[in-house]
């Protein structure tokens, strides 16, 4: 019975409704921090062999029974190990790199005096690279 009422309210809940929509704080990649732990050892002058069989195949046998792992992957190039620990999501970053550097501290004494001591650092998603230009 009342047109102009209804077309008023609904086009003010319809004005209501952009000016809300467009004030909505919202991400669309909100930043969530991989549980990813990683650690490095630098064995100068060693060739990449020497370094897989006496550091990187130690660490990753004494990081492998640490609970919620989903993979372990390594690298071993010259002069340098690298082995990269994933977790499932549910599992707390900071406990699960403080397992890791028990671990790892447990392994120290095992590993080559002329080997660095290992560096243990969580993977920052904010340190990704986003563009390579050559």
């Amino acid at each position: 019975k009342r047109p102009v009422l209804a077309t008023v309210v609904s086009a003010l809940l319809l004005v209501l409704g952009i000016l809300s929509f467009e004030r909505l704080a919202l991400r669309e990649y909100p930043d969530i921090s991989p549980p990813i732990v990683s650690v490095e050892t630098k064995y100068t002058g060693a060739s990449a062999a020497v370094v897989d069989n006496k550091i990187t195949q130690l660490i990753e046998d004494r990081v492998s029974g640490i609970e919620g792992i989903r993979s372990i992957s390594s690298s071993s190039v010259d002069g340098e190990s690298n082995v990269t620990i994933e977790f499932e999501l549910e599992r707390d970053i900071d406990a699960a790199a403080n397992d890791i550097r028990e671990r790892v501290g447990r392994a120290v004494d095992n590993l080559p005096e002329e080997a660095d001591p290992p560096e243990i650092y969580k993977v920052d998603s904010g340190s990704d690279v986003i563009m390579w230009l050559n």
